[in-house]
């Protein structure tokens, strides 16, 4: 029995309804099963994209950023040290032959060393007088004294900042700092030459004045 399958059939029997359905059964269960497999296949993918993050979050190492903190210290320079006060040793022959020249001209010891309680003011006045005039000439012949400050004294100064201390001697009331204002009491003195005689070798300039013995 041979069947031509180029037919139509024309006529709707039992065999075709049955084997329609049976075409459209497998098709819906086709059809259910691609669903399902999509769905499957997209929860799939879900979960994996949200793994990835928890993972990469766990797994993930924490990022040590090492900060080096550079602390610039300033360097401090100590203070230089205070120059050494260098004391020079003075002789003492200049000032002995300075007082020889006293003695010599004025009389300065003598007189200084005289108890003048037992004279009157007179007698008193005429030795100081002596005294003056030789003291006087001793300075004239052998210093060449100037004074300091020029301005008249009782005179109102002002001394400006950076004024030599050692020249200027403050007193009174001394309050902040320069420039002061204040009444110049004394003009002050200085030496500018010095013209002591020159000794001999082997003098003695501890004496003074030697003894006087009249014959």
């Amino acid at each position: 029995m041979s069947y031509d399958l180029s037919l139509i059939p024309t006529t709707l029997d039992a065999f075709h309804i049955y084997l329609a359905g049976a075409v459209v059964v497998l098709a819906l269960l086709l059809i259910v099963l691609l669903l399902a497999m999509l769905f499957s296949l997209m929860r799939k993918l879900k979960r994996a994209g949200e793994e990835k993050p928890r993972q990469a979050v766990a797994t993930a190492q924490p990022e040590v950023k090492i900060v080096e903190k550079i602390v610039e210290v300033e360097k401090v320079v100590p203070a230089p040290a205070p120059e050494p006060v260098i004391l020079k040793e003075a002789t003492p022959d200049a000032a002995l032959q300075l007082l020889s020249l006293l003695q010599k001209e004025a009389r300065f010891i003598d007189f200084v060393e005289e108890d003048v309680a037992a004279y009157s003011d007179v007698e008193i006045g005429a030795a100081a007088r002596v005294v003056h005039d030789g003291c006087r000439k001793v300075l004239a012949e052998h210093f060449t004294l100037e004074p300091i400050r020029q301005e008249q004294e009782n005179s109102k100064i002002t001394l400006p900042k950076g004024f030599d201390a050692k020249a200027v001697r403050l007193t009174g009331n001394i309050i902040g700092g320069a420039p002061f204002t204040g009444t110049l009491v004394h003009k002050g003195w200085q030496v500018t030459d010095v013209r002591l005689p020159k000794l001999t070798e082997g003098h003695n300039a501890n004496i003074i004045a030697p003894a006087e013995v009249e014959l």
